[in-house]
């Protein structure tokens, strides 16, 4: 009679090691859309001056992105649950990198936010699957400090992001100048897609569900019907065809609330299910987490400021954010030891802190005193820190355990639709009081009024998460 053998010491390190190393992988994959948000803000104003677009173009190449990555990602989670998380992972990756090198390589204003929309949806289909390949690889014991370092690669991109935007547009590296900054995903991607061939281990849903694409193309239309006329409008003193897209957005946005609402009905899988948000607490803990990421727009505006209000070059602006990333990086660690003394209200606090530093920063540039803006914006990177994990677990919290994923779903596809709306509003706001020509007064007051507009969204998403978490 045989028995079942124990996996020998050197074989267990083995495993261990080829976890960690899968890790890694994953990571890239996580890193790459958060950096690929970020890192374009401080290149905008070159890439506007190269490729003669306009201000509205620059909306575009962060609102297109951030939409489509917000419509797709509940979309993305489900093909790797349906043919295999690593399979679609690497898939994912490469449609990144084609949509990278399309973006580098554009030889005009259309064809970058073409490429930023193929970035956006190939961004949501590789990224979901590394949290949900961590859950499967990683047995309990290891699972959190490999869940803590899947967060902190989040606060790595804000950081990272906007410098290294910076570095490259200054040291102008083999002569690309702005490319740089897409078509350095290329060799990053070239690595990773054989080392996720040969560490990462393919896992699926034991459950399957069939996918809503109805559902997804309903809701893409619906917001980019939104989003598109909201920057373009302005630009082009609103023609006939931006007020009927912008008009249609609401018929299909209500079209895709019904069909989501039929599919569940007939026991098939919607892509958002109706049912979740007829409890008061998610609805409201939704909206406040769509107004919180109202600070989308700011990494917009305060590169704008920087280069044509400020005169300073890309390196210098993507310098000048790090206030933030260090702030951003440390508002989790304060987070716990926070929660356990604030409780309900620490979501709230962390947002009090943005509303603070969106205040001073305000009140610097319109007295022209940029000397001191590192003060308010490391406020507004604690803040962000440390309201972002509790707002994400108020979310959660909400509804049944079974329906957590979702729900954790729900909250990054807010987040996402957020700074494509955001980003189109208060940046349509900016660039209304700063158009393209303008001088440095304009952009500085301009900047300001920016400011005290995000800040009165993470208000009013304080006070919704307030109110929540009190009632509860």
């Amino acid at each position: 009679m045989k028995t079942a053998t124990a996996i020998s010491p050197p074989d267990r390190a083995g495993h261990d090691s080829r976890r960690w190393m899968a890790l890694a992988v994953l990571l890239v994959g996580t890193l790459l859309p958060p950096l690929d948000f970020f890192i374009v803000n401080v290149t905008l104003p070159v890439i506007q001056a190269d490729l003669h677009a306009t201000s509205s173009v620059a909306q575009l190449v962060i609102s297109v992105y951030a939409a489509a990555y917000a419509v797709t990602l509940i979309l993305g989670a489900r093909l790797g649950d349906l043919y295999g998380r690593k399979r679609v992972f690497i898939a994912g990756m490469m449609g990144f990198g084609a949509a990278s090198a399309m973006c580098g390589f554009a030889t005009s204003a259309g064809m970058l936010v073409a490429g930023r929309l193929l970035q956006g949806i190939t961004a949501a289909v590789m990224a979901p699957q590394s949290l949900a390949s961590i859950h499967a690889i990683f047995p309990a014991h290891e699972k959190a400090r490999a869940l803590s370092m899947y967060g902190a690669t989040f606060g790595l991109a804000s950081v990272a992001g906007q410098l290294l935007g910076g570095v490259l547009v200054s040291s102008n590296l083999l002569g690309l100048g702005w490319r740089a900054v897409f078509l350095i995903n290329l060799p990053i991607i070239v690595f990773a897609v054989p080392a996720a061939f040969a560490w990462v281990r393919e896992s699926r849903s034991e459950k399957r569900a069939r996918l809503d694409v109805a559902g997804t193309l309903l809701l893409a239309a619906g917001l980019l019907a939104a989003v598109v006329p909201l920057i373009e409008g302005r630009e082009r003193q609103w023609p006939w065809w931006c007020v009927g897209v912008l008009t249609l957005s609401a018929p299909l946005l209500v079209a895709f609330w019904k069909y989501e609402e039929r599919r569940e009905r007939n026991n098939r899988m919607p892509l958002v299910v109706p049912s979740l948000l007829v409890a008061p607490g998610l609805r409201r803990s939704l909206a406040a987490t769509f107004f919180f990421y109202s600070i989308a727009p700011f990494f917009l505006v305060f590169a704008v400021y920087q280069q044509a209000g400020l005169g300073r070059e890309p390196l210098a602006a993507g310098l000048a954010i790090l206030p933030l990333g260090i702030g951003f990086l440390l508002g989790p660690i304060c987070s716990p030891t926070l929660a356990r003394r604030l409780a309900s209200s620490t979501a709230a606090f962390g947002m009090a802190l943005e509303v603070a530093g969106m205040l001073v920063a305000a009140a610097l540039a319109w007295s022209d005193a940029p000397a001191w803006l590192p003060v308010p914006l490391f406020l507004i990177g604690i803040g962000q820190g440390i309201a972002l994990p509790a707002l994400v677990r108020l979310n959660v919290d909400q509804v049944d355990a079974r329906w957590a994923g979702l729900a954790a779903g729900l909250v990054n596809a807010t987040l996402q639709i957020s700074a494509a709306v955001s980003t189109a509003v208060i940046g349509g706001l900016f660039f209304s009081l700063a158009s393209d020509g303008d001088g440095a007064g304009d952009v500085k007051a301009a900047f300001s009024i920016a400011s005290l507009a995000i800040g009165g969204g993470l208000a009013l998403a304080a006070v919704l998460s307030r109110k929540k978490l009190t009632a509860s």
